[in-house]
């Protein structure tokens, strides 16, 4: 288990991305530098990363939209996968949500994942039957 779960600094950066390629979350549209840019300017507070010493070992990152709450980018170290870093983070991120007055949390999982869907079974997501849509207005790459 991580000795500490806080916002992401600065200086984690570089340390996330790599965490997030390593995990397989970053796709070639997406500029991970830039996801982190925005997020932090609009909820900083709600994009954690686990810290086990100098390294990390996990992220999340939730967002509030005034009507619904959101998860993307939970990573966990494939090292230290099994230890209750994922668990940790989403508790984290749900509690903090919350305090905003969050009343629900929601989170996209790419089709056929089914390990990422089954982890979030046991805490206590359920599976919604939603066509999701999407247009890219700025492009990053």
């Amino acid at each position: 288990m991580p000795r500490d779960i806080r916002p992401l600094r600065p200086a984690d950066i570089e340390a996330v991305v790599a965490l997030w390629e390593e995990s397989g979350l970053t796709r070639p549209w997406n500029d991970p530098r830039r996801d982190i840019e925005r997020a932090r300017a609009l909820w900083p507070d709600l994009l954690l990363v686990a810290a086990d010493d100098d390294a990390i070992v996990g992220t999340v990152m939730a967002g509030y939209d005034g009507h619904r709450g959101w998860l993307s980018y939970l990573a966990t170290s494939p090292r230290n996968r099994g230890e209750g870093i994922g668990r940790a983070l989403v508790a984290e991120a749900e509690s903090r949500l919350t305090a905003l007055g969050c009343p629900k949390v929601q989170l996209m999982v790419r089709a056929g994942n089914e390990q990422v869907l089954g982890f979030y079974d046991a805490l206590g997501y359920e599976r919604v039957d939603v066509t999701v849509t999407g247009k890219r207005l700025i492009a990053d790459a």
